[in-house]
């Protein structure tokens, strides 16, 4: 990746012990493993990439946009919500982090 992105995985959904919450999602970013260092990066840009069967506007290419809300738990995990929710499907999968916008 280049030096504006950073890479996250889609772990699960936010949720309680029975019920989940598809409009929040949880992200575990690469090197950020403490509250502190996972509080820099609310409001960044987040970009779910993925590859789909029919070509619209002459790519393949799809992307989901969302933005970082607020850490999650102690361990640098980070909820965000996406323009539509991301699909159970993409958990485990990888996400990019945009460094922007910058409060630096």
């Amino acid at each position: 990746m280049t030096d504006f992105v950073r890479r996250g995985k889609h772990i699960s959904y936010q949720r309680g012990k029975r019920n989940t919450t598809p409009g929040t999602s949880l992200l575990k970013l690469e090197g950020v493993d403490s509250t502190d260092s996972a509080q820099w990066y609310a409001g960044k840009r987040v970009a779910y990439v993925y590859r789909a069967q029919r070509t619209v506007r002459g790519s393949k290419i799809r992307v989901i946009w969302g933005k970082i809300t607020r850490p999650h738990g102690n361990s640098g995990v980070v909820r965000a919500k996406f323009r539509s929710n991301l699909p159970p499907k993409t958990f485990g999968a990888s996400v990019r982090v945009m460094l922007y916008p910058s409060s630096i």
